[in-house]
């Protein structure tokens, strides 16, 4: 899935301060992709993905 390797969310990784990042984390509550991929992922990495980005 094109979320897996997206290029923004790498930049969220690296400064979630950045503009580039604040609009990825901001895209990710309403952006159907996304929820398709968390849905996709094993149980242990979508707890993972949610720690790691602070998702309800």
């Amino acid at each position: 899935m094109a979320c897996a390797n997206c290029k923004i969310r790498a930049q969220y990784d690296k400064n979630p301060k950045s503009l580039i990042g604040r609009f990825w984390r901001f895209h990710i509550n309403f952006c159907p992709g996304w929820r398709s991929y968390l849905k996709n992922l094993s149980e242990e990495d979508r707890i993972a993905i949610k720690e790691k980005y602070n998702l309800k």
